[in-house]
């Protein structure tokens, strides 16, 4: 599995394939029990997961993981905590704010007061107030209103055209062969088919084989 700068990559398989494990290995959080990580060109292992955020890898979790009890604007300082140049921060929450302008007119609110589109909107937007070089989605999409997803796909898309690189997580395979160059299916821990967008889109079998679609 890998994924060259600028570029998008989707990580997809069945419940239970190990696609979160995967991707908690990759932030630090599930330490490999065999193979290597690599980042840039340095082996990822020894470095906990405050040293991977700080070089740019971070990951987005599954089912949010907002804080709570802090409001919108608390969240994403949250977001910077292991940066020191605060200019850059403030460009950095202002193209939160224009990404979702939502989280802008709520910035006030706790995290328990929001839907659960503006709370998967905060959890990106957190994720993005760090600065990553690359940017970890899993499930950014899961339970959302119809309407509420494609706002989280058109935000992806911007973040695509910028030459932001992601590593995604989503079920919604259409959404991704729009999104994405580059796709990885795995099974049971194993990768059992890549290929480009064109590729996938093209045989529907694989779909059913591997994703029971």
């Amino acid at each position: 599995l890998e994924v060259a700068e600028g570029e998008i990559v989707t990580l997809i398989g069945a419940n239970g394939a190990g696609k979160s494990t995967t991707l908690r290995a990759i932030a630090g959080l599930n330490p490999p029990r065999q193979g290597t990580l690599t980042y840039r060109g340095k082996p990822l292992k020894g470095l906990d997961t405050p040293d991977r955020v700080k070089q740019g890898l971070v990951l987005c979790p599954e089912g949010r993981q907002i804080f709570a009890n802090l409001t919108v604007s608390e969240n994403l300082q949250i977001g910077a905590y292991l940066r020191k140049d605060k200019d850059a921060i403030k460009r950095d929450v202002e193209r939160v704010y224009a990404l979702f302008p939502r989280l802008r007119e709520r910035s006030r609110n706790l995290g328990n007061q929001l839907s659960g589109g503006e709370q998967q909107m905060l959890a990106i937007g957190r994720a993005l107030v760090t600065n990553p070089r690359l940017l970890i989605l899993d499930e950014a999409t899961e339970g959302l209103a119809p309407l509420v997803r494609e706002e989280i796909w058109a935000c992806l898309a911007r973040l695509r055209a910028e030459g932001q690189s992601i590593l995604v997580i989503d079920k919604y395979v259409e959404k991704l062969i729009a999104l994405a160059g580059l796709h990885t299916i795995i099974e049971r821990g194993q990768v059992v088919w890549q290929g480009s967008s064109a590729e996938l889109n093209a045989d529907h079998a694989i779909w059913q084989r591997y994703l029971g679609i």
